[in-house]
């Protein structure tokens, strides 16, 4: 499923979308739409993304950013992070098995921090990966 927001509502099935600007300052920087696509080849379910940056740009080894809406429901499999992970909650609420978090909650994952994140009530939510994810 790929949802767009009408213009102006910054609203989802999961709850407030940022309003993207980027590009090269001075030259292409603008506003642009966020395209959410699947995300479930590491066992993930109903959850997508809108890459900000991968590690196509930065090296195999190197950092990503995205966008992640949980739909109602989804969950990811135990996986490791080998480097810092940064999860800002925009909407809804994510649960780990240390606690929920809702909108506005920060979470900051030291290197080699195990976790399988959840929303039952679904989220949407900045993610930056220092490294990329090792599934279990």
């Amino acid at each position: 499923m790929t949802f767009t927001p009408e213009a102006g509502t910054g609203t989802s099935p999961a709850g407030l979308l940022p309003t993207l600007f980027t590009g090269t300052p001075g030259v292409s920087f603008g506003k642009r739409e966020l395209v959410f696509r699947p995300v479930n080849a590491d066992g993930r379910s109903d959850a997508e993304m809108h890459p900000l940056y991968t590690v196509a740009e930065t090296g195999e080894d190197g950092p990503a950013a995205a966008i992640m809406r949980y739909l109602p429901g989804a969950k990811a499999p135990a996986h490791r992070h080998p480097g810092y992970e940064m999860i800002y909650v925009l909407s809804g609420e994510l649960e780990t098995d240390d606690g929920t978090y809702p909108a506005g909650s920060l979470l900051v994952m030291p290197p080699d921090s195990v976790h399988a994140p959840r929303s039952p009530k679904g989220c949407v939510g900045l993610v930056v990966w220092e490294r990329p994810v090792q599934v279990l």
